[in-house]
């Protein structure tokens, strides 16, 4: 069993910066991909980014690239830079892990199992 907590969530002017954390606990050994997803109301969760076990795939949203960044240490943490921040960013922001190693390969539309609680981000004046 894994326990995601995504904090960092906050008011940030556009053009600024923030970054996100999500502290993962539990079975760590079990993790393959982790992800960003976020969530506006009325709307599906949408993939943000992605990155790969050994750190060597990652994936973003055509929306992000070249703003945000996704990293992660080997095991307990993952982070989402986001710089250059735009209104339409504004969303809950929620990490992702998956256990099946056929996640690795396909970070976006992969399988993720288990999900933190949500972190707020607000880009506004």
């Amino acid at each position: 069993q894994l326990q995601l907590e995504d904090t960092g969530g906050a008011l940030v002017q556009p053009g600024g910066s923030l970054r996100l954390t999500c502290r993962v606990d539990g079975w760590l050994t079990s993790i393959y991909a982790m992800a960003w997803f976020r969530q506006t109301p009325g709307k599906e969760r949408e993939f943000v980014a992605g990155v790969g076990k050994r750190k060597v795939y990652t994936a973003y949203a055509d929306s992000v690239k070249g703003r945000f960044t996704i990293s992660r240490d080997d095991a307990t943490t993952l982070y989402l830079q986001m710089t250059s921040v735009r209104p339409e960013d504004t969303a809950v922001y929620f990490c992702a892990a998956s256990t099946s190693p056929r996640t690795e390969m396909n970070l976006v539309g992969g399988a993720y199992d288990f999900w933190g609680q949500g972190t707020q981000v607000t880009v506004s004046l």
